[in-house]
């Protein structure tokens, strides 16, 4: 059971049909959900993510080994065991997704992922190329503690992988109620991607949306408050390695700009945005602002699991 296929690798395939399915209708009912030097730039980036991977899944699957040595139960290779296996790893993978929006160290491998202004199935293939320096690796690894076999538990990670390809898409704008209620949908993920205020640091589910129903993380999608994409300040270039690496070369001039131990530690731990002196925006400052001005104008409502009312004012733009 060592052997088991590489999800991802099998999908291949069906990845690139869906995406060339979707810029065709896309193509027809609205050109502008695909931009070609975007939809490259995620290719590219895909592309680097795959060879990254080739490169550092020999060390992560030889540490998983090691540490399975120490497990604390011996799981075999039953089809419930997978089950379990797939779950847990979910959470898992929804406690990593969080840190890396509240972790500086790990956002700058996952900026990558947000970076582009247009939200459509070949965003799903934005991925990261510095995901093993970012130690991103460490979330998973107390399912080999436990003991279930590495084979596994990379399997599982695949097919959740896998599973939020499709959901990276508008084309798709809600599943059935019961359906919505329980797993991640391209409307939950579209807040995910969205930088207006009222959606920030939200739905940080892979394939389950109940754990951020449960850990107070969940906003719903609201028709009077479209989601616009990308970060909160963009890019401007579609140079793959810029993309790939400018969170780490703004940590690099910050940690050595910074007065003193502390702030060094911060620029690396603290949130995306945060600073020594408070001079730039973190998302909590970009909302309360937001929420600020609404209350001021009698239209700001606490978001709620619930929320459907009509919220009048739209978001503040991007900072540029």
């Amino acid at each position: 059971m060592t052997g088991l296929p590489n999800p991802v690798d099998l999908a291949i395939p069906a990845f690139v049909l869906l995406v060339l399915a979707e810029m065709i209708v896309a193509r027809l009912k609205d050109g502008s959900r695909y931009e070609p030097r975007d939809t490259l730039t995620s290719l590219m980036l895909g592309l680097g993510s795959t060879i990254a991977g080739v490169l550092s899944g020999g060390l992560v699957f030889a540490l998983a080994t090691l540490l399975w040595q120490f497990r604390l139960f011996d799981i075999g290779y039953g089809w419930y065991w997978f089950v379990f296996a797939f779950v847990i790893d979910d959470f898992a993978y929804y406690l990593f997704h969080r840190s890396a929006h509240r972790v500086r160290w790990f956002w700058a491998s996952h900026v990558i992922h947000h970076s582009s202004q247009h939200y459509n199935l070949s965003t799903a293939l934005r991925q990261t190329w510095t995901g093993f320096f970012s130690l991103a690796f460490l979330f998973r690894l107390p399912l080999f503690l436990i003991g279930f076999p590495p084979a596994m538990v990379f399997f599982v990670a695949g097919l959740n992988l896998v599973y939020q390809f499709w959901i990276h898409t508008e084309a798709i704008r809600r599943m059935p109620r019961w359906f919505e209620a329980v797993m991640n949908t391209p409307s939950h993920h579209r807040v995910h991607h969205a930088t207006n205020p009222r959606y920030l640091d939200r739905n940080y589910a892979g394939v389950f949306i109940v754990w951020d129903k449960w850990l107070g993380t969940f906003e719903p999608e609201r028709d009077d408050d479209a989601p616009r994409y990308g970060i909160v300040k963009d890019l401007g270039s579609f140079n793959i390695v810029w993309a790939a690496t400018h969170e780490w070369v703004g940590i690099a001039k910050d940690v050595s700009a910074a007065p003193g131990w502390r702030a060094r530690l911060g620029y690396m731990i603290r949130p995306p945005g945060w600073s020594h002196d408070g001079s730039r925006d973190t998302s909590e400052t970009i909302k309360a602002r937001w929420q600020a001005r609404q209350s001021e104008e009698g239209t700001w409502e606490k978001p709620t699991s619930s929320s459907s009312a009509a919220d009048p004012e739209a978001a503040p733009p991007r900072a540029a």
